[in-house]
């Protein structure tokens, strides 16, 4: 195998233990995430429904591909 798969499943791993920690922590001051304008929402009467976050997803997207732009212009 290759060294430089091992640092990124470390990296990986490393992101996911901060990204649930912070999950973890700040869970209460984060209800507002997957209830943005723009979300789809739709609900009936006999308890069922559908729920579709499209604008979380975009933002979500948004944030991790600067953070990707990031990393890679200081680390690569």
């Amino acid at each position: 195998m290759n060294s430089t798969i091992g640092k990124y499943i470390i990296v990986t791993g490393l992101a996911l233990v901060v990204i649930g920690a912070a999950v973890y922590f700040l869970g209460d001051r984060l209800n507002w995430l997957g209830r943005l304008p723009g979300d789809i929402r739709i609900e009936n009467k006999a308890g069922g429904g559908f729920y579709f976050p499209i604008v979380t997803c975009i933002v979500v997207s948004i944030v991790l591909n600067l953070i990707i732009v990031l990393i890679r212009r200081f680390f690569g």
